[in-house]
């Protein structure tokens, strides 16, 4: 495992740690949740996928919040993670989680509808 993605794995688990206790924001929905970090490979970007369950004005909310909580989550990082430089944090609303339930539902439809010999 390459450092940039041990790093990353600790970003995710500082910003998810944040997000769930320390970002206070009430445009912040309660079901978010850190997906996954990419870092850059000489650590001074992350890119930072947030899974938002909710409506498209949820995530909206979601994406302002996230993006004026960004310097207190920066600096959060830094403190937490020792690092010569604090990463810039970049956040993407990730809808992969609801697009993998709502592909699971459609599953589950189609499921009902087929006959199999075992029914019969």
């Amino acid at each position: 495992m390459e450092r940039s993605d041990r790093v990353g794995e600790e970003v995710r688990d500082v910003v998810a740690s944040l997000l769930r206790d320390g970002v206070k924001d009430p445009r912040m929905p309660a079901m978010a949740s850190v997906v996954s970090v990419e870092m850059s490979k000489d650590l001074s970007h992350a890119k930072i996928f947030v899974s938002v369950l909710g409506d498209d004005a949820a995530k909206k909310g979601a994406a302002a919040a996230l993006k004026s909580a960004s310097g207190f989550l920066r600096r959060e990082v830094a403190a937490r993670i020792r690092l010569r430089v604090a990463p810039e944090l970049h956040f993407v609303i990730d809808d992969s989680i609801e697009r993998g339930f709502r592909i699971a539902k459609l599953i589950d439809e189609a499921n009902k509808g087929i006959r199999t010999p075992r029914d019969e």
